[in-house]
């Protein structure tokens, strides 16, 4: 039986990355699905305005995230 050597795991890289795709996810989510169901339902002129109203939101999404992400990194540098 041999033992491996495992290297240090880098908790904040893998807390990162996966804040990182599960932003990505939300906004892959809210636009697919959302406009999806609203072209199902409405029709695709109605989609086309709604994806609109939905980018609208994501970028506000976005920019919040961006700015929590530069309050976290300035706080952390000493």
């Amino acid at each position: 039986m041999s033992k491996r050597r495992q290297h240090p795991t880098d908790l904040r890289r893998y807390r990162r990355q996966t804040e990182q795709r599960l932003a990505i996810a939300v906004v892959l989510c809210l636009l697919f699905v959302g406009g999806g169901l609203v072209a199902l339902i409405y029709g695709s002129g109605a989609a086309v305005m709604a994806v609109s109203c939905l980018l609208f939101g994501c970028a506000l999404f976005a920019l919040l995230w961006l700015i929590l992400t530069f309050m976290g990194w300035w706080a952390g540098r000493e």
